[in-house]
């Protein structure tokens, strides 16, 4: 069964204890705990040890588990933070972007040698390391993508494949998920209208609001064995209300889990 979650940073507006408890009355399966440093730290890498006990209480209180972190930078101090967190917490996944700018080969080479050091290092406390195609950095599209797979054959590295960034660099996701597929260990999702640089509004992340065929996508995912997380990610709803960004993690739940059981992978 592909288990959906949710990454906490929807509710970045909000301490860690409410978007729990709204996760799970959404009906989600799990969360991707955001660690994004300026952004949403509902677990804080530099006092990950004091926090670790109560953030396992709230997760288990509500009958959910980490599926995933994201980390978001590139960051050798904080990643190393951040793996140790994972292995205490038993979160398998942490994610990242790539960095650099895309279409400057000396910072894909730059940036990818330092995702094959930093996912030696993860392998080591039993964590994968992914990362996503992102809009304008170094690994943008599914042929940078491939190039990095290429590169980077290590146990502990994998992709973290997000439809709205490929969808938005021109390609069919549908299509493009079929070609990292075999590497892919976590999926990011939401949705976007129009190939615009930036997601959009909050409420048009929704699963099912935008333009890209995630019905297509899941089925893509199910017909080629895909059995890892798939997490909500919304970004820019920390001034909404809770009843706002309730109904965005609702709504996408309703749409994914109802695409997910028809294609009979929940």
């Amino acid at each position: 069964m592909i288990k959906l979650g949710v990454n906490s940073v929807l509710f970045g507006g909000y301490d860690f204890p409410t978007a729990a408890r709204h996760i799970k009355m959404a009906g989600y399966d799990g969360i991707e705990i955001s660690a994004i440093k300026g952004m949403c730290e509902h677990l804080n890498l530099d006092e990950w040890s004091r926090q670790a006990s109560e953030l396992k209480q709230i997760v288990s209180d509500n009958g959910l588990e980490f599926l995933s972190m994201e980390e978001a930078a590139l960051d050798e101090t904080r990643l190393m933070l951040a793996f140790a967190a994972a292995a205490e917490l038993g979160i398998p996944v942490v994610n990242v972007g790539p960095g650099g700018k895309s279409g400057v080969p000396e910072d894909f080479e730059r940036q990818t040698d330092l995702l094959e050091k930093m996912a030696e290092k993860a392998h080591s406390f039993g964590v994968m390391l992914c990362v996503k195609a992102h809009v304008n950095s170094s690994i943008f599209d599914t042929p940078t993508t491939l190039k990095a797979m290429e590169k980077i054959q290590l146990p502990g590295f994998g992709i973290d494949m997000d439809p709205s960034h490929i969808y938005r660099a021109g390609e069919n996701p549908e299509e493009a998920i079929k070609q990292v597929l075999s590497r892919v260990a976590h999926v990011h999702i939401r949705d976007c209208l129009g190939r615009n640089v930036g997601p959009g509004a909050p409420s048009n992340q929704a699963c099912g609001r935008g333009d890209i065929d995630l019905m297509a996508y899941c089925q893509a995912l199910v017909e080629g064995n895909y059995s890892g997380p798939v997490c909500l990610e919304v970004i820019g709803a920390k001034d909404l209300g809770i009843a706002d960004v309730s109904t965005i993690a609702a709504e996408s739940y309703g749409y994914l889990n109802a695409c997910l059981k028809h294609l009979g992978a929940r």
